[in-house]
């Protein structure tokens, strides 16, 4: 049985419905993320979890007890907020210490157990100094140990690293990452950022319109993508409607596509990077053939980026090949059959 349960949630503010019907199930030890762009319904579930909010109908499972309108200060989750909120007043240690307090942990106890979390994210020898004497780096570092020092059964963690330059963001998801898996916490990470989140995750949630299109690991939601707007989101460009026929799958033009992939019967669209499409002069004999005329080449320093006008419609093809195409030119594009994938 899965740690936490959502079953049918659908939740929102007054009549504004932001999630709907969303089921959800994150395993013991497991670094789930919620991906997707602003308004998808991923910090609104966060918060339903963490109790800031109840879901207007469904069910929270946790452990295997009904958390659904469980009030937030009985449940042991930590969570780490975008912006901190850090007590400014408070020195480090007074940050960390606050959940502890809150709890009436026997001084002698807490003072070991900050002094533990502190040393977790390398901040031992910084407990007397205030939150503005630190950098944004060292204060998202307070944040998360403030989290772990309760031994959270749950780390939630809302966009913690949005505020953070792109090199200290890649340092600290790193970091974040080690914590989890050597002390096996279970987390739910709130992320908009897609390297980020492919990095940090076992699994992966993609939301779109209060829904989860895919859950799904990130190699498989990367390679497989299960609908278009999936494949959109990962950096599929090209999309063509194909129907199956003749032990293949012909286009619109009547030209037949070989697809290695697992055979979908349902399958009326396809998609593929612009990566994984060769160009070729026209007449060239190649897998997958799709004549057409180059309408845009655009150099991109180590590659070029050809558009490319076909029967089939426009193809974005990207490729760092020594041989050059001019616009207007004729050229033969090749769909590698190992790289078309059916949704």
């Amino acid at each position: 049985m899965a740690l936490l349960e959502l079953t049918n949630i659908t939740a929102g503010y007054d009549k504004n419905i932001i999630l709907k019907n969303l089921n959800l199930q994150v395993e013991k030890g497991e670094l789930l993320s919620l991906l997707g762009s602003s308004g998808c319904g991923k910090t609104t579930t966060l918060r339903l979890i963490a109790g800031f909010s109840s879901p207007m109908e469904g069910k929270f499972l946790f452990n295997g007890k009904d958390y659904t309108h469980m009030p937030l200060h009985k449940r042991n989750f930590g969570f780490v907020f975008q912006s901190y909120a850090l007590f400014p007043h408070m020195s480090i240690y007074d940050n960390v210490a606050f959940g502890l307090k809150m709890r009436k942990l026997d001084s002698s106890k807490m003072k070991d157990q900050v002094m533990e979390a502190l040393e977790l994210v390398d901040l031992k020898g910084y407990e007397t100094r205030y939150p503005k004497e630190l950098s944004g780096g060292q204060r998202q570092r307070v944040a998360l140990a403030r989290a772990l020092v309760i031994k959270p059964d749950l780390l939630l963690m809302d966009e913690p690293l949005s505020n953070l330059d792109a090199k200290l963001r890649v340092k600290m998801r790193v970091e974040i990452r080690k914590l989890q898996q050597q002390f096996g916490i279970t987390a739910i990470y709130v992320t908009h950022d897609q390297e980020e989140c492919f990095a940090i995750s076992d699994k992966v949630a993609i939301m779109n319109q209060g829904v989860i299109e895919q859950l799904d690991t990130p190699d498989r939601i990367y390679n497989h993508p299960e609908t278009e707007f999936i494949a959109r989101f990962v950096g599929f460009e090209n999309f063509i409607d194909l129907a199956p026929s003749d032990g293949g799958y012909r286009g619109q033009d009547g030209s037949l596509f070989t697809v290695d992939g697992p055979a979908k019967a349902d399958a009326r669209r396809a998609c593929i990077r612009p990566e994984d499409i060769t160009i070729a002069p026209a007449g060239t004999s190649l897998p997958n053939p799709l004549e057409g005329d180059v309408m845009v080449a655009t150099f991109l320093g180590k590659r070029y980026q050809y558009n490319v006008s076909t029967a089939l419609g426009e193809m974005v093809v990207s490729t760092d090949q020594e041989r050059t195409y001019r616009a207007g030119e004729r050229v033969t594009l090749s769909l590698a059959p190992n790289k078309i994938i059916l949704i």
